[in-house]
């Protein structure tokens, strides 16, 4: 079968620099293509040009005959004097029509669009909503190839999940630019890597490709020291981590764990720990019988919530469910109806916020960056001004840019830098992720691995929050903090259950209730007690696979055979936790 679409020798130049050199590839039906690359490197350039938005300065990029395309891109303009109704459902005449089609009311619920309001006018809309709205009108059409411009920015943990299951049920090909690792993962069967004008492409998704990096940098042996041992690193965690990391079966294990040998944990927490309660004593942060009030919304309803010395804590809940709002108690923009903040006498707070903070324009970057300190000590390590501009997207030859002259990406990155430079002990860091690509993503993450402070992270990128977190909780709209011991996948399985008719959600409630007669709960210990049991089997058994995969590290047919077996004991293990969970809540 053709191609849908295919770049023969396409070049593409903005002034001096080629961003596309030459490139030629394909998109087939059905292919899931997830697109990587440093900020500035071409990826949006390559989108614009295959998707046909920008002509290429020289080659030949041709589509299949009557090929069904929508594009979202970062720039988001919507008609002039429209709801947002008109620009989601303007394929339907009336509401019957599009409330019949149950793809269509799935895009509508998953993506916010009817918080929003279908009435809403869309000149009334942030940023995110108007991105959101155009991701939903292209998702409602009958597509052959959908082109994404880092679609997630502006959605929740939970949106994330939502578009890259809609994406994966979907018969349609799909090109994505995005630095979620998670959903690259799970959504991308290929990606393509833009540097240097050319276009690498990998079989498999996040996992696959960190692999063959990795393996480049050992093949290229003292080439690129710094980027070989970050994904070394990055390496390790995902394979000590939860298997839905590193489950494409092409993933070769063996390899990987010769590759990751000597590679010691992201951090050690109890060092870091016993290092932060050093600096930061008993008390740090604490939220005492507080409520708290937005507008007319209860956020906090007499809430008690003790943050201490080297906690690492990511908060998750749905758009406008009063994250930020929480970081800026947190950090004393704003006070509390009743109850009170505590903060600990030497505490050394320091707040990323979503907004811009005013930057001074007059100077260069690196002026900017020493106008702060000139070096700066993380844990054990020591670096410059100009060594940490560096970790975080400005090479040495962008430190003299002009602050004034910079993007709204490297802004944010330079707001960044600015407020590490301070040496806080306390970090409230509210989506820092937005604007920053996969390499600069893992330099952030490095640094915090060896942060010996307290954090409290707000971000939709899962891979971030479980690497750099200890502890996940969540507001779920009933005027408390929720700590989620399953982490991400505990509050999205909440969230869906959540989600269910009220109608349906009545007569469970109400059986629940019948079972907590005396004879009911015994029942219950019983079956609790022999789960356990049942775990503890299976957790032995996981172990034992584990030194039979590294035993049979050069058999690839024994390996195949003992990581499928694995795969099943795992999944048993996942039932069976599930399983003890629902118990537990019915004992509570």
């Amino acid at each position: 079968m053709a191609n849908l679409v295919n770049l023969e020798a396409v070049s593409k130049s903005y002034g001096v620099k080629p961003l596309l050199d030459g490139v030629s590839l394909g998109i087939a039906a059905g292919q899931r293509i997830g697109v990587v690359g440093l900020n500035g490197g071409g990826k949006t350039t390559l989108l614009e040009v295959l998707s046909g938005l920008s002509e290429p300065d020289s080659g030949r990029v041709s589509h299949v005959r009557d090929l069904r395309m929508a594009v979202v891109t970062q720039r988001t303009e919507l008609p002039d004097g429209s709801t947002v109704g008109d620009v989601v459902l303007e394929r339907y005449g009336a509401e019957h029509e599009w409330a019949a089609d149950a793809r269509v009311r799935s895009i509508v619920d998953g993506l916010g669009i009817t918080a929003i309001g279908l009435d809403t006018p869309t000149a009334n809309l942030s940023g995110g909503e108007r991105r959101r709205v155009s991701l939903a009108a292209a998702l409602t059409g009958e597509l052959d190839l959908i082109v994404l411009d880092e679609p997630t920015n502006h959605l929740d943990v939970e949106g994330v999940r939502w578009l890259a299951d809609h994406l994966l049920a979907r018969k349609v090909a799909v090109v994505v630019v995005t630095h979620d690792r998670w959903f690259l993962d799970t959504v991308a069967t290929l990606t393509w890597e833009v540097a240097n004008g050319r276009v690498e492409q990998y079989e498999g998704g996040y996992a696959d490709w960190i692999f063959a990096r990795a393996e480049r940098a050992r093949l290229a042996a003292t080439a690129e020291e710094k980027r070989q041992n970050l994904a070394r690193k990055e390496l390790a965690w995902l394979r000590r981590g939860p298997q839905a990391r590193s489950s494409k079966p092409r993933y070769r294990v063996e390899a990987a764990e010769a590759l990751i040998a000597d590679v010691p944990p992201p951090r050690d927490s109890v060092e870091l720990q016993a290092f932060a309660k050093r600096r930061l004593g008993k008390t740090v942060l604490e939220l005492e019988d507080t409520t708290y009030r937005v507008g007319e919304r209860t956020l906090l309803d007499h809430v008690t919530w003790r943050i201490g010395p080297g906690d690492r804590i990511g908060l998750v809940g749905v758009n406008g469910s009063g994250k930020t709002s929480l970081l800026k108690l947190l950090g004393g923009d704003v006070e509390a109806s009743t109850g009170r903040r505590i903060e600990g006498k030497t505490v050394a707070l320091a707040h990323l916020r979503q907004e811009l903070d005013d930057l001074p324009g007059d100077l260069r970057v690196l002026q900017a960056i020493e106008q702060v300190a000139g070096r700066v000590v993380f844990g054990k390590q020591e670096m410059t001004a100009s060594q940490l501009g560096e970790k975080l997207g400005f090479p040495a030859a962008r430190q003299w840019t002009p602050v004034g002259d910079l993007s709204g990406g490297e802004r944010r990155r330079l707001q960044l830098c600015r407020l590490l430079m301070a040496e806080p002990n306390v970090l409230l860091l509210d989506e820092p992720t937005n604007d920053l690509d996969i390499d600069t993503l893992q330099q952030l993450e490095d640094l915090l691995d060896g942060w010996p402070g307290t954090m409290v992270v707000v971000s939709h990128d899962r891979y971030l929050v479980e690497r750099v977190c200890d502890t996940i909780v969540a507001l779920f709209g009933d005027g408390r903090i929720t700590h989620l011991p399953g982490g991400i996948e505990e509050y999205l399985n909440r969230r869906a259950l959540a989600k269910e008719p009220a109608a349906a959600a009545a007569p469970t409630a109400a059986k629940a209730e019948a079972k907590k007669s005396a004879a009911d709960l015994r029942a219950a210990q019983k079956e609790l007690g022999r789960l356990e049991r049942k775990l503890d089997q299976l957790h032995a058994k996981e172990e034992k696979l584990h030194a039979s995969l590294l035993a049979a590290a050069t058999d690839p047919a024994k390996l195949m055979e003992l990581n499928a077996e694995l795969k099943g004991v795992q999944g048993e293990i996942e039932d069976v936790e599930g399983r003890w969970l629902e118990t537990s809540e019915l004992l509570e």
